[in-house]
């Protein structure tokens, strides 16, 4: 039988492996032995959004299983500010077809494209200006790069020759940048 001194010492050992671990992964979140995550054990100063979420999922049926929260406010550098919240319940979401969404991801997949939104976002938004800028390749294909971003959504012509990221779309475009960081 254990002494409560080794019982101590096997739950010091045991909390230090988990803060390895913890510290190990980055702000990934940790998870119960059933595979849930564990909010509570996440400092909620840093995962307030997490533990706000996390306390509405029983609420709702279609968040039991749990859900995706893109959140975002911000001031772009042009003017403006974009609040957007969108939350999508992981029920089902895994196992629907995701080829409908194939388009609108592969437009992002060009870096002139990448480097368009960019800028885009950053105030440049007329024709002329955005061929005025290096490495963005010729007039012809600038607009075929434009025409791209703007079938797939994440551009809208906001008057003659001139581009803009619509606010809803802005949160998910930051959110994808985002997530692609290593």
């Amino acid at each position: 039988m254990d002494s409560p001194l080794d019982s101590l010492r096997q739950e010091v050992a045991a909390l230090a492996d988990r803060l390895a671990a913890l510290e190990s992964r980055g702000s990934e979140t940790p998870t119960t032995p059933r595979g849930r995550t564990s909010v509570d054990a996440l400092d909620p100063e840093t995962f307030w959004a997490l533990h706000g979420l996390q306390s509405r999922l029983a609420a709702h049926p279609e968040t039991a299983e749990g859900a995706v929260m893109l959140v975002g406010a911000l001031r772009l550098p042009g003017g403006g500010d974009v609040v957007w919240q969108q939350a999508v319940g992981t029920d089902g979401l895994i196992d629907t077809e995701w080829t409908a969404q194939a388009a609108t991801l592969a437009a992002l997949g060009h870096p002139v494209r990448i480097e368009l939104l960019r800028h885009i976002l950053a105030g440049t938004r007329t024709t002329g200006e955005l061929a005025a800028l290096d490495d963005l390749g010729t007039t012809g294909q600038l607009h075929h790069h434009l025409r791209q971003l703007v079938a797939a959504g994440w551009v809208r012509q906001s008057g003659r020759g001139s581009y803009e990221v619509p606010a809803a779309r802005v949160v998910p475009l930051l959110a994808v940048i985002a997530g692609a960081e290593r």
